[in-house]
């Protein structure tokens, strides 16, 4: 359990909010663009401070939802509020800790990779850039395999993500991509305190690239919303 919590900035960081803690942030960095960090207050938002496409997504959800990737709770909270049937799962200790507290009803601390669900979801709901946990490109068949063994037959997946591309251009509109791998594939580290997660690998995949995975791997891809800056808000469901 020891490295569990060490490798769980996230997790840490949100128990101490939890504590009364204020104005604490965690330390990300990346491969493409400068450090930066997340305000752990963000991670608390209510439904009026989320952004647009986040709240257009839960306006999708229908009949029992998988909350993929749920964090400490804030979506699956609204869809509480709105009387849905929603179980959160997240591989952070701490997160589910924190969501349970928040009162969060169903919480599965557990990976998504290697957990055998029991149930099917109408919705699996992928907010903040959940496909992130495809990792990469060449990944999406493992990722999109297993979401099916989540999703019920008739069972929609709702996730937003942005298009890096904008990173690439230039004050002329020259979009420079690099050669060697997708633009969109960043590796991070995140760091709370003495808190540290090992490198990771984290998918952003534009909407045409998207489209096209998913048919390959038995998904319909449909747009749901555009946002202000090459992010985007798509419905995946099961071809027949």
């Amino acid at each position: 359990m020891g490295e569990e919590i060490l490798n769980d900035p996230l997790g840490q960081a949100a128990l101490d909010h939890l504590k009364g803690k204020r104005q604490l942030e965690i330390q990300v960095q990346s491969n493409i663009v400068e450090d930066d960090v997340i305000p752990v207050d963000y991670l608390f938002r209510d439904f009026a401070n989320m952004p647009t496409l986040e709240q257009k997504g839960l306006n999708h959800c229908q009949g029992k939802v998988l909350d993929l990737g749920g964090g400490v709770g804030s979506h699956s909270l609204e869809l509480q509020r709105k009387g849905m049937d929603v179980t959160l799962l997240d591989v952070s200790y701490g997160c589910c800790q924190v969501a349970r507290q928040r009162g969060v009803k169903e919480v599965i601390n557990e990976d998504f990779y290697a957990y055998e669900p029991e149930v099917k979801y109408d919705t699996i709901l992928l907010m903040m850039n959940g496909i992130g946990l495809a990792a990469a490109v060449d990944h999406l068949p493992t990722f999109f395999n297993k979401l099916k063994e989540y999703l019920a037959p008739k069972g929609q997946v709702i996730l937003d993500s942005s298009d890096l591309r904008y990173l690439y251009i230039d004050e002329d509109s020259y979009c420079d991509l690099p050669d060697e791998t997708y633009y969109g594939e960043v590796m991070y580290t995140m760091s709370y305190k003495d808190h540290k997660t090992s490198a990771f690998e984290w998918l952003f995949i534009d909407p045409a690239l998207l489209a096209l995975k998913a048919k390959e791997n038995g998904f319909a891809f449909e747009n749901l919303a555009d946002g202000d800056h090459y992010d985007y808000l798509t419905r995946l469901t099961l071809i027949k």
